[in-house]
C-alpha cells in the first residue's frame, strides 16, 4: 500500500459489465482501494450482483444498462435504458461524491462513465483484452487515462496514446503467491501433468480435440502423461470415455475449486485465451498452448496471445485448424526436451505483471486527489509501475 496521505480516505465507483472478465479486475481493485482506507461502490448489472467473489464489503448497485445488438429497432430501447440507468447513476454520486469512476468494460458501465460525464467527475477506464472494447472506445476520448493490460492495444487511436497506462490484469492473491515458487521438476522420468480449461463457451473442442492429440503424443511423452480437464457437463461422459479408450490417466470435473492449486503443479495449459486466464499463466509462468475462441469480439482472445507467444511462452492454434495431430506437433515441440518446457515457462514468467492492482489503484488514486498525485502519463508499452511513478511525483514535490 503506498500513497495515503493524512485524511485522504475518498470515495470511487467502480463500473462493470456482468461476467467475471470485467468484474474480477474490479473485485481486486476494490480490495486494494479498500485496504488503502478508501470507499467503494459497485455499479453492474444482475448478472454481475450475482458473481462468485464479490468482497463483503462492496456495496452492487444493479443499473439498467440496455442492449445494443443488430436489430436497429432495439437500439431506442436501448437507449431509454442507458439513460435511465445514467440519471439512476446521479443520484447516487449526489450522495457518494466520488472522486473518481473506473469502468471496467461491458454494457453496464457504459450509465456510470455518462453519469461522470455529465457530473464532471474525473473518469478512467481499464482494458483487460489486447483490443480496446466498445464502451471504453467509445470514451477513450473523454476519461482522463486508459488503463491497458498489454503493451500493444488494438483500435487505440493515435490520439489518445497519450492516455495509455500499462498496469496489466489483477490477479487473484492465491495465484499471485505461486509466482515465486519455482517451475514444476520436469525430467526425462518425471510425470508429465497437463491442465485443460474451456471456460464457459466453445468448451466443445477441447473436449473432443484434446483426448486424441494426447494420444498422438510421442510414446515416451504420453507414457507420463497425468491429465485434469474441466468439461461441461453434458461432455465429461464422452471425455471419460475418449480417455480410457487412450488408457491416459485423467481427472476430469466441471468444476475445481482448488484451481490455483491445480495450476501449481501444471507443466502446460490447454484453454481458451482469455484476459483472465493468460494474466494467471503469466503471473505463474506456466507454458500454454491457446486456442482463442473465434467467436469472441473483434477476435480480441486471438490479439491476447500476441506477447506471450513473441516472447516463447506460448504457441497459438486457431481454432479452424486445431485438430488432434497439430496439437500433439505443438505439445511434442515444447515438452521434447525438459530444458525446453522450462524455457518456455520462463518465457510465460517474463510477461507477468504481479503488480498490476496495486499499479492500478495508485492510478486511480491520482484523480479527485491532492495535486500532488496528479497522474503521470507513461507512452503505450512502456512498463514502468504506477507506483514507481507516483512516488517520483511525490518525492518530487516535496523537495
Amino acid at each position: 500500500m503506498t500513497g495515503q496521505l493524512p485524511g485522504s480516505n475518498r470515495h470511487f465507483v467502480l463500473a462493470a459489465g456482468g461476467t467475471g472478465g470485467h468484474l474480477l479486475p474490479a473485485f481486486a481493485l476494490a480490495a486494494e482501494l479498500e485496504a488503502r482506507g478508501h470507499h467503494v461502490a459497485l455499479i453492474t448489472d444482475s448478472r454481475g450482483a450475482e458473481i462468485p467473489g464479490k468482497p463483503d464489503f462492496l456495496p452492487a448497485h444493479v443499473l439498467p444498462a440496455g442492449r445494443f445488438g443488430k436489430n436497429p429497432l432495439q437500439w431506442l430501447r436501448g437507449a431509454r435504458s442507458v439513460m435511465q440507468g445514467r440519471n439512476m447513476a446521479l443520484r447516487l454520486f449526489e450522495t457518494f461524491q466520488p472522486s473518481a469512476v473506473v469502468g471496467f468494460g461491458g454494457y453496464p458501465s457504459l450509465p456510470a462513465l455518462l453519469a461522470a460525464e455529465k457530473a464532471g467527475i474525473p473518469s478512467i477506464v481499464h482494458e483487460q483484452n489486447a483490443v480496446l472494447g466498445r464502451v471504453n472506445r467509445l470514451f477513450a476520448g473523454k476519461v482522463a487515462a486508459i488503463a491497458t493490460a498489454y503493451p500493444e492495444i488494438e483500435r487505440l487511436k493515435p490520439g489518445h496514446a497519450g492516455k495509455a497506462h500499462l498496469v496489466g490484469n489483477p490477479v487473484r492473491a492465491e495465484v499471485l503467491a505461486l509466482r515465486d515458487e519455482p517451475y514444476p521438476a520436469f525430467t526425462q522420468d518425471s510425470p508429465l501433468r497437463v491442465l485443460v480449461t474451456g471456460g464457459s463457451q466453445g468448451a466443445r473442442i477441447l473436449s473432443e480435440v484434446v483426448p486424441d492429440g494426447l494420444a498422438m503424443l510421442a510414446p515416451a511423452l504420453r507414457a507420463r502423461l497425468q491429465v485434469t480437464q474441466q468439461c461441461r457437463p453434458e461432455d465429461i461422459g464422452a471425455v471419460r470415455e475418449r480417455y480410457l479408450a487412450h488408457d491416459i490417466p485423467a481427472e476430469l470435473g466441471t468444476y475445481f475449486e482448488d484451481m490455483q492449486a491445480r495450476l501449481a503443479d501444471t507443466h502446460i495449459f490447454i484453454g481458451r485465451a482469455g484476459a483472465s486466464t493468460i494474466a494467471e499463466l503469466t503471473a505463474v509462468g506456466r507454458p500454454a498452448i491457446l486456442i482463442p475462441l473465434p467467436i469472441a469480439t473483434d477476435d480480441h482472445q486471438a490479439a491476447n496471445t500476441r506477447e506471450m507467444v513473441s516472447k516463447g511462452g506460448a504457441r497459438a492454434i486457431r481454432q479452424q485448424r486445431f485438430t488432434a495431430k497439430e496439437l500433439a506437433k505443438q505439445i511434442n515441440a515444447l515438452a521434447h526436451y525438459p530444458e525446453s518446457l522450462a524455457t518456455a515457462a520462463h518465457g510465460a514468467w517474463n510477461c507477468g505483471r504481479p503488480e498490476a492492482t496495486e499499479d492500478l489503484a495508485d492510478l486511480v488514486e491520482s484523480f479527485g486527489g491532492a495535486d500532488m498525485m496528479d497522474v503521470i502519463r507513461v507512452k503505450p508499452g512502456q512498463a514502468q509501475g504506477a507506483k514507481r511513478r507516483a512516488d517520483t511525483a511525490r518525492q518530487g514535490a516535496g523537495s
